[in-house]
């Protein structure tokens, strides 16, 4: 009798050594990430990746208006929404290397854009992978205002001239339609 209680008890200790010994073990070590090499740099992304990749979402869908009537201009084939939802995943990995090493420029805006930029490519590759032309119309707009706030707030000289050409006047920052957490940080 009393050997099985003695049994009973050391069975019920069992998994509390258990417990206790291997929580005292070091967890294993977290390799350290790889070494980050970026190759382009900002201007660079903007005029070889970013801006093509949304030149091909922003005219893939929408209507051309004349006196003959209305063309609809949306994807017709497998071949040419693969090529929608490609460039939009091109466009929301690109707000990422935005927000990356010495490309990204401080905590406020320009993460926050570059954030709207990842979100709004991400819900045009979703609206490309269903096939759904007024979704990518209707998040082509927030692409634009991701793109085109950043601009405003980091490449538009004082002139509103673009510094590269001397030439476009962009909008306000008053005039554009700006994420509450922007707006606050631009006053």
């Amino acid at each position: 009798m009393k050997t099985d209680r003695l049994r009973c008890s050391l069975l019920h200790l069992l998994p509390l050594a258990f417990i206790l010994t291997t929580g005292c073990e070091t967890p294993p070590a977290v390799p350290a990430a790889p070494p980050f090499t970026p190759v382009a740099d900002v201007k660079e992304l903007m005029e070889m990746v970013i801006d093509p990749a949304a030149d091909v979402v922003w005219e893939s869908v929408g209507a051309i208006i004349t006196a003959e009537g209305t063309e609809e201009i949306f994807p017709k084939n497998d071949g040419e929404w693969a090529t929608v939802r490609n460039s939009a995943l091109v466009l929301a990995e690109s707000g990422n290397l935005l927000m990356l090493g010495e490309r990204a420029k401080g905590e406020g805006p320009w993460m926050i854009m570059s954030q709207a930029l990842v979100e709004s490519a991400r819900i045009a590759f979703e609206a490309a992978e269903a096939k759904d032309a007024d979704a990518i119309f209707m998040v082509g707009g927030d692409i634009y205002s991701a793109c085109e706030t950043c601009h405003v707030l980091y490449w538009y000289d004082e002139d509103g001239a673009i510094p590269s050409t001397g030439s476009a006047t962009p909008p306000t920052t008053t005039s554009l339609i700006l994420p509450e957490k922007v707006r606050a940080s631009t006053q």
